[in-house]
């Protein structure tokens, strides 16, 4: 596991916050495959200070690490700069605000009250937001969002020059709209003019796969770093490998095999470890499935353990879901 240590590579890797799948328990295993930076799941403001269960122990995790980002959402500038304060308090390094959401209980209102992306049609109200933060904490400041709401409100780089002067040390933009949500491909040329309406590191998000997509994302935007998301999921080695790459260091490498197996394992326990046995057998299932998926198990023996509901059987049975890629190190 990663220690205090600063981070100072010329190109930055970060493993995106997506809720539901960057636990802490993922984050530290992502870690510890090399120097990525990590940003928590997105928290609700309001839900901390109001001690919603479970949300201030998810804000608590993984606080103190200098790798790690706390990213938090609403739309009440209040409430914001208190959850902030807070974070700040038991440790936070950086807090991350997030105008990029595009889920519908997010943006609508009936949920944080049309936050996320929602706030990229009040930009206004996204500048007190930001404005509230910055003042509340000494740590760094950085924003995650969008193009803009749609192709008729793409307003990220007035947004993000409006930003900068507020105090915002980073921006993170995915390519895409809101309205898009994840369809078409994102758009790492529309980054650019982002890149070039500020000073502060503008950091790509969107469609980064690989080695050659995080390359040409940086080109076509004129980033300074790159955000890895979906792309990670059953790959938690994935930032790790492609940060060493770009930086010209020795890349970590994937497991296969045995270490492979072993690995699964180890984050199956620490996800039940994390969770408790009945809610941890439920989350598990979709890092199992990702996992199973990219050792291309047989459907039969992929059902099984994805439905087994004791705990102790689907660690006997992992090293069996991962026969084949065993058997493809022994050929070798």
């Amino acid at each position: 596991m990663q220690g205090e240590q600063e981070y100072t590579e010329s190109v930055p890797v970060y493993l995106a916050p997506m809720a539901g799948i960057t636990d802490l328990p993922f984050r530290r295993l992502a870690a510890r495959f090399g120097r990525v930076r990590v940003v928590s799941e997105m928290i609700a403001s309001r839900d901390i200070l109001t001690n919603r269960p479970g949300t201030l122990a998810r804000a608590e995790l993984g606080l103190g690490l200098d790798y790690t980002a706390v990213q938090l959402a609403g739309r009440d500038p209040y409430w914001m700069a208190e959850a902030a304060r807070l974070c700040e308090a038991n440790g936070a390094r950086v807090i991350d605000i997030n105008m990029g959401c595009p889920a519908k209980k997010v943006t609508s209102g009936s949920g944080l009250g049309a936050a996320g992306s929602a706030l990229l049609r009040e930009p206004d109200l996204a500048l007190r937001l930001i404005e509230a933060v910055v003042a509340a904490v000494a740590v760094p400041v950085t924003l995650k969002t969008r193009l803009g709401w749609d192709d008729d409100c793409r307003n990220a780089p007035a947004l993000a020059a409006k930003a900068e002067a507020a105090g915002i040390t980073m921006i993170t933009i995915h390519g895409r709209t809101r309205c898009q949500f994840y369809r078409g491909t994102a758009d790492w040329r529309a980054i650019a003019r982002i890149s070039e309406a500020v000073r502060i590191p503008v950091i790509a998000n969107g469609d980064i796969k690989d080695l050659q997509d995080a390359r040409s994302a940086l080109k076509a935007s004129g980033a300074q770093g790159v955000m890895i998301g979906r792309a990670a999921r059953g790959q938690p080695w994935l930032p790790a490998r492609i940060a060493a790459e770009l930086n010209n260091q020795t890349a970590p490498a994937a497991p296969r095999g045995s270490a492979l197996a072993t690995m699964v394992q180890d984050h199956y326990d620490a996800m039940l470890g994390f969770y408790g046995r009945d809610l941890g057998l439920r989350v598990a299932r979709k890092h199992l499935a990702w996992y199973l998926d990219g050792a291309g198990t047989s459907p039969s023996l992929r059902q099984s353990i994805l439905t087994e509901t004791r705990s102790d059987i689907v660690l006997r049975r992992l090293p069996e879901a991962f026969e084949c890629v065993l058997s493809e190190d022994r050929a070798a």
